[in-house]
């Protein structure tokens, strides 16, 4: 079944470069993401009873933080699937076709890459699935071929290949640190984890430091996010949602990874330090941004810098609550992310512009989006019933009990500084009078239908904490060496 999850992304993008009529092109993109959807609903609930399934001499393996990234990824991947249907076709008519092939083939060539880095237990392979986001990405922030939108993707390519070289010595000198100690082991998280603890601790801390630097530029973290905004506001509406709600996540998944071998061969405080000092200063930066933010995409692109700075201070003030916190807000960030991308995808299609000072009147021309547009907006500045109050709640609870104080409270007021820079900008394009010539009426209102699931998660993560979350939670911990509470 993991070869399964992973081949049907790829035989989709296959069979996209070989047909050459529009219709089989949607049919095959819907039917690979739904297949995609059930295939990893399938490996996550055997994770979830207990096994660790394994494929192709164990290169291919499945624990329980790899099943939570696997429906992560699969389901965000399905909404955006089905909404990009309707996207693409008001973005480009038949005349278009060699451009909508390569938004379909490239699309499925990104979930494979990212399903690849979280299903993998050899280093080398979840480096080269990372480095193959990028090359699978770059393409796509470029589709609509304008100045801009090339120097985005530009941007990104350097940026994130310059990262990714990072993440590559962290990896070479934390295999060196096992092989100078413990003898020769194996490139695996499972191997490096087993030796970890009679790994050369000067070694680990050096490479740590390249890891957190190369992938924390995958995750967009301060001061290495300067290609996201632009990458974000330039790519398609649909690859939008999945860069900033699934891509970054990837990175971070990678992160946690190390720092479980980290903190054994030289003691928790070394990473949660690191962690809790770029995870503030990526809220600082973000705060900055977001006083009057300009343009509603990089808006939610520094958005997405603010949230993973709360989970890598999440990380950082570690314990269980911390992590609990730091996991629940990947999953809540990844739905309400890829919710407010998609939708600022029916808004650029209606006005025309990512310009937040010429958006007015959303909620008269466009009722059902800009509804949505406001509760999402209100739901990712943290206020309940939804998910994301709770898991934040959880992070800070964690930095009051370990400390220091001083961190919470200065994180604390970071983000009351993005809360009022963020729904003032709101305010201003949800009231007054929209432009003549914008008509009345939301646009693509059936392919808006499955945010209703991204709706009824958040409410449910806010207001319960249903059992199948709760044990899914506890398995990715117990990866993590988190003892229970």
């Amino acid at each position: 079944m993991l070869v399964a999850l992973l081949l049907t992304p790829l035989i989709a993008a296959a069979l996209m470069v070989l047909v050459r009529r529009r219709v089989w092109l949607e049919r095959i993109h819907a039917l690979a993401a739904l297949s995609g959807l059930a295939a990893g609903f399938i490996v996550a609930a055997r994770v979830w009873r207990g096994d660790v399934p394994t494929a192709v001499g164990g290169l291919l393996r499945a624990d329980g933080l790899s099943a939570l990234m696997v429906v992560v990824i699969t389901l965000l991947g399905a909404i955006a699937a089905l909404y990009g249907l309707g996207y693409i076709r008001a973005e480009y008519d038949d005349t278009h076709l060699a451009r909508v092939r390569s938004f379909f083939a490239l699309f499925h060539v990104f979930i494979f890459t990212m399903l690849l880095a979280v299903t993998t237990d050899n280093l080398g392979i979840m480096w080269v699935a990372i480095e193959g986001t990028t090359l699978a990405t770059a393409f796509l922030v470029n589709l609509h071929n304008t100045p801009r939108s090339l120097e985005a993707a530009y941007k990104y390519l350097i940026l994130s290949s310059v990262g990714i070289a990072l993440a590559f010595i962290g990896t070479a000198l934390l295999y060196y640190a096992g092989a100078s100690h413990a003898g020769e082991i194996a490139v695996n998280w499972t191997s490096l984890r087993a030796a970890a603890s009679s790994l050369n601790p000067q070694v680990v801390r050096l490479a740590f430091a390249f890891i957190l630097v190369g992938y924390g530029t995958k995750a967009g973290l301060a001061p290495m996010h300067t290609w996201l905004p632009d990458a974000h506001s330039e790519a398609p509406a649909p690859i939008s949602a999945l860069m900033s709600g699934v891509l970054l996540n990837v990175g971070l998944y990678a992160l946690m990874r190390f720092k479980v071998v980290a903190d054994i061969a030289v003691g928790a405080h070394f990473a949660g330090s690191w962690l809790l000092g770029i995870g503030l200063l990526s809220l600082a930066v973000a705060a900055a941004f977001l006083v009057a933010p300009r343009n509603y995409k990089r808006m939610l692109a520094y958005s997405s810098v603010e949230h993973v700075g709360v989970i890598c201070m999440g990380l950082g003030f570690g314990g269980y609550w911390g992590v609990l916190g730091a996991l629940l807000h990947v999953i809540n960030h990844a739905l309400l992310k890829s919710l407010l991308f998609i939708l600022s995808g029916n808004i650029l299609l209606k006005y025309q512009t990512t310009d937040i000072r010429r958006v007015r009147g959303l909620l008269r021309a466009s009722p059902l989006t800009a509804g949505a547009f406001a509760a999402g907006t209100l739901a990712l500045l943290g206020l309940p019933p939804f998910g994301l109050f709770m898991s934040e709640f959880l992070i800070f609870r964690a930095g009051v009990e370990s400390g220091p104080v001083w961190v919470v409270i200065l994180g604390a007021a970071l983000l009351a500084v993005i809360f009022a820079g963020m729904l003032g900008s709101v305010n201003q394009m949800l009231y007054g009078a929209p432009p003549d010539h914008v008509k009345h009426g939301d646009l693509l209102r059936w392919s808006l239908a499955p945010l209703v699931v991204n709706f009824a998660l958040l409410l449910v993560l806010g207001l319960t904490f249903p059992h199948a979350v709760a044990e899914a939670l506890e398995q990715a911990l117990r990866v993590l060496g988190v003892p229970r509470a």
